[in-house]
């Protein structure tokens, strides 16, 4: 009797499965140190994730209707979505392949369609085959991004992005197009080209291994410095006096961070290599030695 109503469940439930025409995600985890098949998948960090992807689709929305800050506004909601999917999923220990790639997918729209197409409707759009060119470059640079970012997971160092993070680069590039509309700085054709250039970089920028800070190690659960809520309170009083000047400033920073720790970095290694102190001594034994040999010469 148990075999046959077993039977039955099983038939209904595979019936159903062939009325709704969806399959449920099947995912092999890590429990207990042995491998086990598990269906369905996590529902808060997925609706986060969600969340912002339907932002960054709402900003494309925005900008075809020329509504540049609502635009902009989304791309910054999709940011703090975006950042809390992952951090929520470690809290709450629902992290899962099925995320890690649809939020790479969540990404692609919120940050690299959505900032193109806005930057290509308020000021691309006017440079023509080069303007959608650019565009297409930086769309093409953060899927290269997120593509290597998924295999790279778990194998680098927490603390540094290898490149620049496409967040960061759509808000390099949404924050200028925000600061330079609502000071109503007029389209031109040297302004598009200011607007193609932050574009090319922040796509190149996203594919260099060029390591930026990714401040994954900060710990929000334990107690820190008083001084530290001061700063915070700071942060905010100075990101309200002018939001889209300071947010596009602080994109300029961060993503300047990058290649500037790069050149530090390498200048400090020539400079073991090659010590200053001994180098002048060597061009100093140099000249000792050419003396000799140019008054000898004469």
């Amino acid at each position: 009797m148990n075999d046959e109503t077993e039977n039955i469940e099983e038939e209904e439930g595979a019936a159903s499965e062939s009325i709704l025409l969806i399959d449920d995600h099947e995912e092999v985890v890590s429990e207990g140190g042995r491998k086990v098949r598990r269906r369905g998948i996590f529902l808060l960090p997925n609706l986060l994730t969600t969340g912002a992807m339907f932002a960054g689709f709402y900003a494309v929305i925005a900008c075809m209707d020329a509504d540049f800050s609502s635009a902009c506004v989304a791309i910054i909601v999709a940011m703090v979505l975006d950042g809390l999917d992952g951090r929520v999923a470690r809290l709450t220990n629902t992290q899962s392949a099925f995320g890690a790639e649809y939020d790479s997918l969540s990404d692609l729209i919120a940050f690299g369609m959505a900032p193109a197409l806005i930057c290509f409707n308020w000021a691309l759009s006017s440079l023509g085959k080069v303007g959608w060119t650019i565009c297409f470059i930086y769309v093409a640079c953060a899927a290269l991004r997120l593509a290597r970012f998924n295999i790279q997971l778990g194998t680098t160092d927490k603390r540094f992005f290898v490149g620049l993070a496409s967040p960061s680069a759509a808000g390099l590039v949404v924050f200028m197009v925000w600061a330079f509309f609502e000071n109503q700085v007029q389209v031109t054709v040297m302004v598009a080209m200011v607007a193609a250039f932050i574009t090319f970089a922040a796509a190149a920028l996203m594919v260099v291994n060029i390591r930026y800070l990714s401040f994954k190690d900060l710990d929000f659960k334990h107690r820190v410095p008083f001084i530290v809520m001061i700063l915070v309170v700071l942060v905010f009083a100075v990101v309200s006096w002018d939001p889209p000047i300071v947010l596009f400033a602080m994109a300029i920073i961060y993503a300047s961070s990058g290649p500037l720790m790069a050149i530090y970095a390498r200048r400090g290694n020539l400079l073991k290599t090659f010590p200053v102190g001994q180098a002048a001594a060597n061009s100093e034994e140099d000249e000792t030695e050419s003396e000799p040999r140019q008054d000898s010469g004469q």
